[in-house]
């Protein structure tokens, strides 16, 4: 086989090459381009970082806890003053009940 040096298909291949690296410089520059929309778009949109969602779950988890425990609390509480009351009826509920007219 002949080895031949066709100068049209050296131009053709140089040509490919170029048009390869054009569009990889142009798929670069509208990644870029993307990018930088979709940034400005979610900065736009001010939403929280994931850091700070984070951390107010976490408070909020441990708040309802919280309010779980104290609820349960007063529960316990209001059956142990239903007891004292049935036991001892005549009892006034507050001191000012006693003098009839606060004073």
């Amino acid at each position: 086989m002949t080895q031949t040096n066709n100068r049209l298909f050296d131009e053709f291949s140089r040509l490919m090459n170029d048009a390869a690296g054009v569009a990889q410089g142009m798929k670069r520059e509208a990644t870029t381009i993307a990018r930088s929309q979709v940034e400005r778009f979610v900065a736009d949109m001010d939403l929280v970082p994931r850091e700070d969602f984070e951390a107010v779950r976490e408070m909020a988890i441990n708040a309802r806890a919280e309010t779980a425990a104290l609820s349960a609390r007063i529960e316990v509480l209001e059956a142990r003053l239903a007891m004292l009351e049935e036991e001892a009826p005549d009892i006034p509920e507050s001191p000012s009940e006693s003098t009839g007219d606060g004073a």
